[in-house]
């Protein structure tokens, strides 16, 4: 997974307005703060339904009001945006397409105690858990 795959996601240059080469240049976007229209960018490529933004990021109310006066996302927030969309593109590199990345992370996981993977991304460890079991799909694992 690269950095430049989760900045495009999150809606490239033209939404960030800055260049990411870096993890270091992912980390002081996010906390710069994201603009809320790189949330809108996340559902538009398909990686987020907007239900899932509200429950994982930011509720909807307070989205919807930063999105019309063009206000930054929270530190907390794109954190958050940060971490869901981090594991989504992981999610996908390792299972090779986007649907079959949707499939996986809204179906329960008996590698993950039967959790659904995606409902795991509201805390760090959570996403980190869901991280091992895609890198032990990548690696032949059966997960």
């Amino acid at each position: 997974m690269s950095v430049a795959s989760i900045a495009a996601a999150l809606g490239g240059r033209e939404i960030l307005k800055t260049d990411v080469r870096s993890e270091f240049d992912l980390a002081s976007a996010a906390m710069a703060g994201f603009s809320a229209e790189a949330a809108s960018r996340v559902i538009a490529n398909g990686l987020m339904a907007p239900e899932e933004l509200y429950e994982l990021v930011i509720p909807r109310r307070t989205f919807d009001r930063r999105l019309e006066q063009h206000q930054a996302l929270t530190i907390t927030e794109s954190d958050r945006l940060l971490r869901a969309t981090r594991v989504i593109v992981r999610a996908t590199e390792a299972l090779g397409s986007t649907t079959k990345a949707a499939t996986w992370l809204r179906t329960a996981n008996r590698a993950l105690r039967g959790k659904v993977p995606l409902s795991l991304l509201e805390t760090d460890l959570g996403a980190r858990m869901v991280e091992r079991t895609l890198g032990r799909i990548e690696h032949g694992v059966y997960s």
